[in-house]
């Protein structure tokens, strides 16, 4: 009761991590809890992984102790991606140094905050699950984002028995050490179907995701299966399932160029 009377004088409650994205944290009641399975999902170039980069990179930003694992990206690929979508800019220019002054200037502010408050970045341990375990022993997070979910499959069983392993195995692990765990999805493309939107039964794993997380989000850009015809940009983060919560959707907009997903309903200035 001291929490919801704290809470309803409008004091921070410290019992979970903000996105950064204000539409998310108010859908999810003020952000990603302690114990809670987020599964984010999306189609191939939907953008899952520059959305989960820009949560650990806001929510350490505010202060919260956060982590990226990928198996997808080297270290330093990660950080160029970070340079991008913090500092505004293109990633191939960021490499070949192709700036201009005001480009430059950003980027350049972005990187002196990324010193002081960046997520800890890592490339995931080769090996499966066992490792993974190894390696998160070895550090302090509130959030740990893994990029992807798909890069833990890797044993002598199927790919869908390894999936629902995998969703299993990060469960229990966020509800025992009291992290909130968010892992990306590579999830099946629908062209053909009425309303290519992702459902919750696409992510598969043998109905592990379903089960198991907490929240479980996919993006859906309209561009992507109707081109010429979806507003460029335009982003439906669907909250597919919500355990605290109810489902829906949030608006955001994704900049391409910079890799960059904004609220649509509260953007950056």
């Amino acid at each position: 009761m001291r929490r919801v009377d704290l809470a309803a004088d409008g004091s921070v409650v410290g019992d979970g991590v903000r996105t950064g994205f204000p539409s998310i944290d108010r859908w999810l009641g003020g952000g990603v809890r302690p114990g809670d399975l987020v599964v984010l999902g999306g189609d191939v170039g939907s953008g899952k992984s520059a959305l989960a980069l820009a949560i650990a990179l806001r929510a350490a930003q505010a202060g919260s102790a956060a982590a990226f694992l990928t198996g997808e990206m080297t270290v330093e690929r990660v950080m160029e991606r970070a340079l991008a979508l913090e500092g505004r800019a293109r990633v191939d220019d960021l490499r070949q140094g192709k700036l201009d002054d005001l480009t430059r200037a950003g980027v350049g502010a972005a990187a002196l905050r990324l010193r002081d408050h960046a997520p800890r970045v890592e490339v995931l341990s080769p090996g499966g699950l066992e490792p993974l375990q190894a390696q998160l022993a070895a550090f302090e997070a509130e959030l740990i984002v893994v990029d992807s979910l798909q890069a833990l499959a890797g044993g002598p069983r199927s790919q869908d028995e390894e999936l629902a392993t995998a969703v299993r195995f990060l469960k229990s692990m966020a509800v025992e050490r009291g992290v909130c765990v968010l892992v990306t999805a590579q999830l099946p493309a629908w062209e053909r179907r009425a309303d290519p939107r992702p459902t919750l039964e696409d992510f598969g794993a043998m109905g592990a995701v379903k089960q198991q997380a907490d929240v479980v989000m996919a993006l859906y850009r309209e561009e992507m299966y109707s081109p010429g015809y979806g507003v460029e940009g335009a982003t439906e983060l669907l909250v597919r399932k919500n355990r605290n919560g109810t489902t829906g959707y949030v608006d955001l907009y994704f900049y391409k160029q910079w890799l960059r997903f904004e609220d649509m309903l509260d953007p950056d200035r």
